[in-house]
């Protein structure tokens, strides 16, 4: 049974010049409810987020919000001050808290979100570091209800990791608008669509987002059905008029409305027919050539860091690289290396003669904001070639979702999934041999993935592809390189193999002390050389003294004399993070020496 209701709007609709978003929705948020929003581009969710945050007001309908409720907002891109710090800016979240509880929230804030300095300026963090920020000051004024727009996006797959922890370690209600499907699933037992196919703008279901997938589509297959019926009958009905039926008599009036009632109703359900997907279908050169490309002992570095390191790979026609790693490990860089655009400091890359590369750019520099759409789409006159025909620009901007009003509208007007979309048609005119992607996915709504997802798995040549869409790469890659940040690249057969990988690797949930003591078996000696069976034999009094740093640095961390000192709280939380990282160190070395003796 869901808790007491915190917040809800009732009947809100809202439009932007003569485009309506929706009309007459209803909807609330309970104590627990952990709910996930999606929904076709356009189709108005950042919107009603911005309503039930209170920053946008509807133009139709109220929004209520239980006395004393505290709402949190992170919005899709956050812009934080220039010239702030990090501790700056959660500092300025927590206006509302007692001053006394501000330092031990500015040190937890920041601990659990991986920031190292507090005195780091904002202008320096990536996209990745702002959204992380962006959610740790909301999660600092401990809100009873979060509003999420989009928080995966710039975030890496450690990250997304690290929020989908963040959201299910303990109850707090939130409404989090994702196209991840990975972080959907794992995150949501309620999920929500909006969307113009349902009667009331918006379909409700109990559960993951794989349960919500069939619940879906079964109440979508009854409608289709209703639809069918209901045609039947229309017809059945415009028959009867056309025989010249005589309104002389009560019941025929009341039928000739009644056939009126339901022409409208027919309409109105086609109207809310399923939703056009993008036409995505890229265009392998067809060429014979079965090996495209073979780096040996690859190195690659930035800004003087090591990247990537003796990294050997061989691409062939079928071949699907998907690349994973943090922020900042280097993935950008070596997909320029392999594309050529970047020289390696290292090894060395055989292509194949005339190799034709597609390369999708992550930030879409490739697009001028002052460009019309149609100039955008088809930069040399009304028609486009693909696959040895001409194409009508307007024909082809529809194959992309676009409307034939917006063929004039600058594209700095439209939306970063539109954007997106124009690259990609774009990428489908040029015949490769292989594609090399860059972030493709980001603010693509799920159809399009979907549809994005089958003409990459059927895609005759190569590709290399950077995505942090877990459920995309566990789908289209044959092989996954992982970069670590330091110059290693380890590979794994799929994404699959990857997770287990790292799951592994991290340690079990620990048990007190006394308990791990006695657990640890004592050491046993069979295939370990001289310095390994050294170690094995000091590792139980490394892991009690690890553990032991553990507890004195929680005792540290407790010390109320020290509440007062932000950074003295920051620097004491690092502390007990690294000793807590050194006893998952030394049980996961246990771990492998013990498997020697295996």
């Amino acid at each position: 049974m869901p808790g007491s209701l915190l917040l809800s709007c009732e009947g809100v609709g809202k439009a932007y010049g003569t485009r309506s978003l929706f009309d007459g929705l209803t909807l609330g948020l309970f104590e627990g409810d952990q709910a996930g929003l999606v929904g076709p581009n356009g189709s108005g969710k950042s919107t009603l987020l911005k309503i039930l945050a209170g920053d946008t007001p509807p133009d139709r309908g109220a929004r209520s919000l239980r006395s004393g409720v505290r709402v949190g907002y992170v919005s899709q891109d956050p812009v934080f001050p220039a010239g702030r710090t990090v501790d700056d800016v959660v500092m300025a979240a927590l206006i509302g808290v007692e001053e006394e509880d501000r330092p031990g929230r500015l040190a937890h804030a920041l601990g659990r979100a991986g920031f190292a300095d507090g005195r780091a300026s904002v202008d320096t963090l990536s996209g990745g570091w702002k959204k992380r920020l962006a959610i740790a000051c909301e999660l600092a004024a401990a809100p009873d209800i979060l509003l999420m727009d989009e928080p995966t996006n710039h975030l890496d797959v450690d990250g997304i990791l690290w929020l989908e922890d963040l959201l299910t370690e303990r109850a707090r209600a939130f409404l989090v608008v994702s196209h991840d499907r990975y972080f959907l699933e794992h995150v949501a037992t309620r999920m929500l669509e909006l969307s113009r196919v349902y009667p009331d703008g918006l379909f409700e279901a109990e559960g993951c987002y794989s349960e919500f997938l069939a619940r879906r589509d079964e109440f979508l297959r009854g409608q289709a059905a209703y639809q069918d019926a209901l045609a039947n009958t229309v017809r059945r009905e415009i028959a009867w008029l056309r025989r010249g039926a005589k309104a002389r008599s009560t019941k025929a009036k009341g039928r000739i409305k009644q056939a009126e009632r339901l022409i409208d109703e027919l309409e109105d359900v086609r109207a809310r027919g399923p939703a056009a997907t993008a036409g995505i279908d890229f265009t392998s050169s067809q060429r014979r050539t079965r090996r495209l490309l073979v780096a040996r002992g690859l190195g690659a570095s930035r800004g003087g860091r090591r990247l990537v390191s003796d990294l050997d790979l061989v691409v062939t026609l079928g071949t699907r690289v998907g690349l994973i790693g943090p922020n900042g490990s280097g993935k950008t860089t070596l997909l320029e290396v392999l594309a050529g655009i970047v020289s390696p400091d290292a090894g060395a890359i055989e292509r194949a003669d005339d190799l034709r590369i597609v390369r999708f750019e992550q930030e879409r520099a490739g697009l001028d904001p002052a460009q019309s759409l149609r100039r955008a789409l088809a930069p040399e006159g009304d028609v486009v070639t693909w696959r040895g025909r001409s194409v009508h620009v307007a024909a082809w901007a529809k194959r992309f979702l676009f409307r034939p009003d917006q063929l004039d509208v600058p594209v700095g007007h439209l939306s970063g999934g539109e954007q997106a979309r124009i690259l990609i048609a774009r990428l489908m005119r040029e015949p490769a041999d292989l594609l090399i992607l860059d972030e493709p996915t980001n603010d693509l709504d799920i159809p399009t993935l979907e549809v994005l997802e089958d003409s990459l798995a059927e895609f005759d040549g190569a590709l290399v592809l950077v995505t942090h869409d877990r459920f995309m790469l566990e789908r289209v890659s044959t092989t996954i390189v992982a970069l670590d940040g330091r110059g290693g690249a380890a590979t794994f057969a799929d994404y699959a193999q990857w997770e287990a990988s790292r799951a592994a690797a991290e340690p079990t949930p620990r048990t007190p002390l006394e308990t791990r003591a006695a657990e640890t078996p004592r050491p046993r000696a069979k295939r370990l050389g001289y310095r390994e069976q050294r170690e094995w034999e000091g590792m139980e009094q490394a892991i009690l003294d690890a553990e032991r740093a553990v507890v004195a640095a929680q005792r540290d961390l407790d010390d109320p004399a020290i509440v007062s000192d932000p950074t003295a709280l920051q620097q004491r939380y690092a502390a007990l993070e690294a000793a807590r990282a050194d006893v998952d160190r030394l049980y996961a070395r246990w771990a492998e020496l013990d498997a020697k003796q295996a």
